[in-house]
């Protein structure tokens, strides 16, 4: 190749490095700015954000222990599941503490007011490098990502943060009587949401996994067994050592792994079909 056009095709690849670290930069500050906006929003709504949402699980009247009483006096196990009262108290032991707590509520906050923006932002970058097939294959991926995102954070929030705070608020050590920190309690729902908001995002990391042909419905099919006992053992760990409770977190993450299957399977006709 000519010197000349040597030169013209390294300055065209310079160009395109970066046009993408340039497109890159927009979609991070659009982003940015999306939970920023969200935050702003939390941290002015100071009262409701903490009076009704964060400290909603210390209240006995939460509804979450209002609709487990009542399944406990449903299965016959009387009030086995009510919660009468809160055992611990919350405490701040540093001068900043409950101002720092109140900014990263805000911003975590942000964050999941925003996520299906993020998510946006991020499949406009990632959608040019894709094949048109590929682009109609993963229509509506946002919408179906961020609905599952939002119905795992209300879970994580309504179920296992509530089951985690009584079991965990209420351990006891001798005779330690329990005061927790405010930032701690935060960062304990918080994580909690966040990280149901994530495995629920199970079924599309089915579908991309089988549209790459990394997984298939009968290889998600043989490890079943094992996925349940590691489920089990997960619900032991963050809930109560009941029963119950195992079972009501359990649940949804196990009908999310057989839609996981089906989604792969259906991937997999798809493809055959179109190969035919």
């Amino acid at each position: 190749m000519p010197l000349d056009q040597l030169d013209e095709a390294t300055h065209e690849k310079e160009m395109g490095f970066l046009d993408h670290l340039e497109e890159l930069r927009r979609r991070l500050f659009y982003a940015a700015a999306a939970i920023l906006t969200g935050g702003i929003a939390l941290f002015v709504a100071k009262d409701f954000l903490f009076d009704t949402i964060l400290f909603g699980p210390r209240n006995p009247d939460f509804v979450s222990y209002r609709a487990w009483c009542w399944l406990s006096q449903t299965i016959g196990a009387g009030d086995a599941l009510c919660v009468q009262e809160i055992g611990y108290e919350l405490i701040n032991t540093t001068m900043l503490g409950n101002f720092t707590t109140h900014i990263l509520v805000s911003a975590i906050g942000g964050l999941v007011i925003a996520f299906p923006v993020v998510f946006r932002q991020f499949w406009l970058f990632v959608r040019p490098a894709l094949k048109e097939r590929e682009v109609k294959a993963a229509r509506g991926v946002g919408a179906a990502t961020s609905v599952l995102f939002f119905l795992g954070v209300l879970f994580g929030y309504f179920v296992i943060a509530p089951l985690s705070l009584q079991f965990l608020g209420n351990y006891e050590l001798g005779d330690v009587e329990a005061r927790i920190s405010v930032m701690s309690y935060m960062k304990t729902v918080a994580s909690i949401s966040l990280a149901a908001g994530i495995i629920f995002q199970l079924p599309v990391l089915v579908y991309f996994l089988a549209k790459a042909g990394l997984v298939t419905a009968d290889g998600l099919k043989g490890y079943r067994k094992h996925a349940l006992v590691a489920i089990l053992v997960v619900s032991a760990i963050i809930t109560p050592p009941d029963l119950t409770s195992q079972i009501l977190v359990s649940m949804p993450v196990l009908v999310l792994y057989e839609i996981g299957i089906a989604i792969a399977r259906r991937v997999e006709r798809k493809a055959a079909a179109a190969n035919r």
